[in-house]
């Protein structure tokens, strides 16, 4: 169910699957087709796409970083499990399923900084090599690794060995698509 919005103030939008950033103008209609790890996709009319807004802008849609559903990492000082927590917080903007669930994330190490923090490398994939959003959904992931105590650096490569296939999806994505 897309709910109508129109926007209360200017605010950032990410061309869905483009990547181009735009001004989404003051007083536009658009309708919320997901509100999901922190970000709202907008169906614009005007523009005849999707768009990506962050949850910072949620009061520009008359909604809240929560109603984006912004979850903080509460892995109980285990390092890797809030990393495994964060990512499952990245959502393509079109797939209502997060990438940990759509299989997307082919593997994730902490390792030990020179100066005593923690590095992350994250190897993921995309549905497709074509798909525009592949830097924006690594940089998410990035940006919320990071955002992590003790987490001086991230690196989220894009890998296409071995190929995606929809045989990778858990069984939650698979129930949240109607999948089997």
């Amino acid at each position: 169910m897309m709910e109508r919005i129109e926007l209360t103030r200017e605010c950032e939008g990410v061309q869905v699957p483009a990547g181009n950033k735009m001004t989404l103008e003051k007083g536009l209609e658009a309708f919320i087709t997901q509100s999901l790890g922190g970000t709202f996709t907008l169906q614009i009319p005007a523009y005849g796409g999707l768009f990506r807004v962050a949850g910072k802008d949620a009061d520009a849609l008359g909604k809240t970083p929560q109603d984006a559903g912004v979850v903080s990492a509460s892995g109980g000082g285990d390092l890797e499990a809030m990393v495994w927590e964060q990512l499952k917080t990245c959502f393509d903007p079109e797939i209502p399923v997060n990438i940990v669930d759509l299989g997307l994330v082919y593997g994730m190490e902490v390792k030990d900084a020179d100066d005593g923090t923690k590095k992350v490398e994250v190897k993921m994939t995309l549905t497709a090599q074509g798909c525009g959003m592949g830097a924006s959904i690594a940089t998410d992931a990035r940006y919320k690794i990071m955002s992590l105590p003790g987490v001086s650096e991230a690196d989220v490569d894009l890998v296409w060995d071995p190929p995606w296939t929809p045989q990778m999806i858990s069984p939650e994505g698979r129930e949240r698509l109607g999948i089997d």
